[in-house]
Order: structure tokens, then sequence, then C-alpha cells
């Protein structure tokens, strides 16, 4: 029998600036000590994660978080005798400042750093998996993405005992109602957090806290869910689910119909079989 080797595959986001993945599958590879520019936030999916770092030797088993600050040494190999699979996402301090400054509730000229290296919480790491799925398989949209950094970025926060977003200041309806208008204007274009929050005139992550409170879903989800509607309506009118598809944004036609199964409990093509002569 051959013997195995390490494959490592690096994945650049197409729509978040600073946003690489890796997928790796080590046996026969050990890192050297080495320090990233960069957040880390991985997740061990299989064999044993075994690295120095901190002054502590640390082991993961699969299912666990690691996180790493930008600046803290560490190295890596397999342990256990097993082949070692994982993800690893590196989001540059840029990118998750205005995140944390909004989850802690203050600004701050420094940066935020997590205190704990191995991290067993499965709301931080199926966070984690889904900002990976999104980048390596190029599904989802730039509010995807982003929604699901905030939603790592808030996790961590709150793992640290820092999480206080601040009260409500002022009627915000008018303010969000805007952003409601505009992402209606806008179906058919790669949205962001930064588009939306700019129409509303609120910062990115306090317009985010804002509409949750006031519609029930977060923009990401209030996208999709205005995105599938036009659709349906597209749907009525007998154009093709792949075109609808293609013109709402959605990654393939099989995206499009888990989506809009979630909500018509039918695919696009038998809900256009049901209303259609």
């Amino acid at each position: 029998m051959a013997k195995q080797t390490s494959q490592f595959r690096f994945f650049k986001s197409r729509h978040v600036p600073e946003l690489t993945v890796l997928q790796a599958a080590m046996s026969d590879f050990r890192y050297d000590p080495h320090a990233h520019e960069e957040y880390a936030f991985g997740v061990t999916l299989a064999g044993r994660q075994d690295f120095f770092s901190g002054g502590q030797y640390h082991r993961s088993p699969p299912g666990n978080v690691i996180q790493f600050n930008p600046g803290e040494v560490h190295d890596g190999q397999s342990g256990g005798g097993s082949a070692l699979g994982y993800v690893m996402t590196y989001v540059s301090p840029a990118q998750l400042e205005a995140a944390f400054a909004d989850a802690t509730g203050h600004e701050s000229t420094e940066s935020f750093r997590s205190r704990d290296t191995l991290i067993p919480d499965p709301v931080l790491r199926d966070a984690i998996l889904e900002l990976a799925r999104l980048v390596t398989q190029h599904v989802g949209s730039r509010i995807d993405q982003e929604y699901a950094l905030y939603r790592i970025a808030t996790r961590l926060v709150q793992r640290d005992g820092q999480f206080n977003p601040g009260a409500v200041v002022g009627r915000s309806d008018a303010l969000l109602k805007r952003a409601r208008e505009y992402v209606l204007a806008h179906l058919e274009e790669d949205m962001s957090l930064d588009d939306l929050s700019q129409a509303a005139h609120l910062s990115k992550y306090h317009f985010l806290r804002l509409f949750r409170q006031q519609f029930g879903m977060t923009p990401h989800q209030y996208v999709i869910n205005c995105r599938i509607n036009a659709a349906r309506h597209a749907l009525e009118t007998g154009e093709q689910p792949s075109a609808v598809a293609m013109r709402y944004g959605f990654a393939d036609l099989s995206h499009f119909n888990r989506r809009f199964k979630r909500i018509y409990a039918m695919t696009p093509y038998q809900y256009q079989r049901a209303v259609t002569p």
C-alpha cells in the first residue's frame, strides 16, 4: 500500500477581502513554529490535532475549535497515530474590528484577543464550518459570508464574558425602512452589510442588531426571503427554474431548490407545475 501523503488546499473568498480557508489532510507533515497576522479559526474534523502554543501542549479531538489570535506562535502535527483532517479560516483583524466593537459595546484601540485556544463550543464550531463551506464551495453571497463572520466574532465575545452590545437608542423604523427598500430594489445584485447599513445611515453591526430586533430575522435571511418571493413570481410567469436561480443570485439550481422548499414546502419546478397551466 502506498504511503499516505498530506494534502493542503487554500481557497480565497470571492466576496470578503483578506478571508482565506484551508482544507488540510495531514499524516506525514509537521508545521514549524510560526505565527499569522490574521485571526485563525479552525475545526478538527478527523484524527487528533497536536500543537504547542501559549506555553502549553494542546490536543484537539474531532469537533473541537482551535483559535489563534494574530501573532500567536504555534506549530502543529497529527497525533494519535491516525490521519488528521481539519479546516482553518484566516481573517484579517480589519475585517472583524467593527464586529468585536459592536459585541463588546465600546470602541477600542486594541484588537480583541480571545483567552482560549482550545474551545469545545458547538455554536462556534458550526459558524466556522458554515463560513468554510461558503468559501470552499463558492456558494452564497457576500452577505452570507459577512454574517458567518459576525456569528464567529459575537460568540467569541460571549465566551469571553465581554458581550455588551448596548441599548437601542431612538426610533429606527424610518432608517430600517430605507434598508428594506434598498433590498427590494437590488434583489438581482450581490448586496453586502455595508450597502444595507449605508442605506440606513447606521454602522454595519449596529444596523444588523437593530434589523433583527425590528424584523425578527437577520438582513441575510431577509434578503434570501425577498429573493425567494421574487423568484416565485418569476416562476408563475413560466420562466425556467434554472434561469430564475441565476437571476436572483443562487449558486445553482440545487441551492435554489433547497432554499425555495424551506419556505414553500416544494421545489420550484413542483410549484411551477402546480400554479401554471
